[in-house]
């Protein structure tokens, strides 16, 4: 397993490798004692399944409740290695190619498992006007456009055309344990995009450069210009850590509900798929190669947004059958 870490760092970031070593402690702990050339696939069936029934267990210790989801990540990356192995010719076949979460056990999980919803359009336009007066209004617009936390924390000023209403999506500022911050360049090619910024965001930089600009000169010497858009009164960057924090006192102060802004962009992208935005186009606005998955992983159609069809259905059957036809 740690050979194939090593092997995957020519491919991932150092945030995600982290996350993959974190899934694979699992591994260390319940198969770690087996030799490769003896590992069975009923090794690691039995492993699935009981990881799966600690994480449904009720009450049980720290640590031990996983949801299926994290179960299966666990397994692909097991599967990736192996397969890794078989490559190098450590083993002939995969032991764990057959190997699956049993379907009764997705089910279970789906009824019992509360997920957080992301904010419905109400919500998210109660947040906004409510922020208005806020300091960070402007970058917190951006998170509610559609951007990642490590995106808008990543922004410079020099990504951001005033005058043409644009922002380049190239930098951004992510967090490796929620300790230290990572600079890095956008997460994928697709990422490194250029966005035209809707007219509120647009006005509400423009105030936030001046302020920033007052800002600088009342602090003197004691001003660090970093050239980043997400900074304190002194100049300094802030991390999502505290963009986050940030963003939570401001909802417990409305009265929301807490989201993480990362799920802020799930009702950004849900709205613009309701609202007839192309897939190619929401596909290039989240930074994604891949339509199908911005779908997929990130427009959920709430009740709300099926109202049309409610009355188009009305207007089925109470319409003219005639005019139907």
């Amino acid at each position: 397993m740690e050979q194939w870490l090593q092997y995957k760092r020519r491919d991932v970031e150092e945030t995600t490798i982290r996350t993959y070593r974190l899934a694979l402690v699992h591994v260390h702990d319940r198969l770690g004692h087996i030799r490769l050339q003896e590992l069975t696939e009923d090794h690691i069936q039995e492993f699935i399944d009981e990881t799966v029934a600690r994480g449904r267990r009720k009450g049980g210790d720290p640590g031990t409740r996983l949801a299926v989801s994290t179960v299966e990540g666990i397994l692909t990356r097991l599967k990736e290695a192996l397969s890794r192995a078989v490559v190098r010719k450590l083993i002939a076949v995969s032991p764990a190619t057959h190997v699956r979460v049993a379907l009764a056990d997705k089910k279970t999980d789906k009824r019992e498992r509360q997920r957080p919803k992301p904010w419905t359009v109400d919500e998210v336009q109660t947040f906004i006007r409510g922020i208005e007066q806020d300091r960070l209004y402007a970058p917190l617009l951006l998170s509610l456009m559609g951007l990642r936390p490590a995106e808008v924390c990543g922004q410079r000023w020099s990504d951001i055309d005033l005058q043409l209403g644009t922002l380049e999506m190239t930098n951004t500022r992510t967090m490796i344990g929620n300790v230290k911050v990572l600079e890095k360049d956008a997460k994928t090619a697709a990422g490194e995009r250029a966005l035209p910024l809707p007219s509120r965001a647009l006005e509400a930089l423009k105030r936030f450069r001046a302020q920033q600009a007052r800002e600088k000169l009342s602090a003197g010497e004691g001003y660090t210009d970093t050239g980043y858009v997400v900074v304190n009164e002194l100049g300094v960057a802030l991390n999502t850590r505290k963009l986050r924090e940030h963003a939570y006192r401001l909802m417990d102060n409305l009265g929301l509900r807490r989201v993480r802004l990362y799920d802020a962009r799930h009702s950004c992208l849900s709205y613009l798929a309701v609202n007839g935005v192309p897939d190619v186009v929401l596909a290039a606005w989240a930074g994604h190669t891949n339509a199908s998955f911005t779908k997929r992983k990130y427009v959920h159609v709430a009740p709300e947004d099926m109202r049309a069809a409610a009355a188009a259905w009305d207007a089925f059957h109470g319409g003219d059958p005639k005019a139907a036809t």
